[in-house]
């Protein structure tokens, strides 16, 4: 369902927290966008042992005007890494990591996480700070959408999204996350 006030916004304009209340989103959504805390522990919170966190991909990529005004690095390229977050075998988040070359030089074993998921290292990490999240309404044609929904039979009109700028001893990365159809629903039986 397309938010009813999505049309008037630019769609790739990302918002403050302040601005999510003048937005349509659903009530079982809204909790999980704006909520505090690292997301997988509020999910496993919310789902046990149906909780289920794994990387789907990692590669190295250009970056975008947006991801170094983001970033605010000057960096040509960097490290993409794409985790999903699920409950039963449902996505219901689907992460991206971007890390800039300059960040991955200093710390180079961020490539090398194998099967952890980066949020989770991170929050046991010194020094690890988090900008405030931003968020959008991001159509089906947005690249984090279209990653997002790859593999799977699910066509939405768009995803919401949220992202924050996060500082690793005062080096920088992006973490976005879009938000699937299913967050928040349990399948039926379960």
């Amino acid at each position: 369902m397309t938010p009813q006030n999505a049309r008037k916004l630019d769609p790739t304009q990302w918002l403050p927290a302040e601005r999510l209340g003048q937005l349509d989103i659903e009530a079982r959504m809204r909790p999980w966008l704006i909520g505090k805390g690292l997301l997988s522990v509020r999910m496993k919170d919310a789902c046990g042992e149906k909780f289920a966190a794994h990387p789907v991909d990692q590669w190295t990529g250009l970056l975008n005007a947006e991801h170094k005004a983001c970033l605010k690095v000057g960096d040509s390229a960097g490290l993409f890494r794409d985790e999903e977050l699920s409950s039963s075998g449902q996505v219901w988040v689907f992460v991206q990591t971007v890390i800039p070359d300059s960040t991955l030089c200093v710390h180079p074993w961020l490539g090398e996480l194998g099967d952890s998921t980066i949020g989770e290292i991170l929050s046991d990490l010194p020094r690890v700070e988090r900008s405030s999240y931003e968020y959008a309404w991001l159509p089906a044609g947005n690249p984090l959408t279209a990653r997002a929904l790859h593999d799977t039979d699910l066509s939405p009109p768009g995803l919401w999204a949220r992202r924050s700028r996060i500082l690793l001893r005062g080096l920088p990365m992006l973490s976005q996350e879009a938000f699937l159809p299913a967050m928040g629903r349990t399948p039926s039986g379960a």
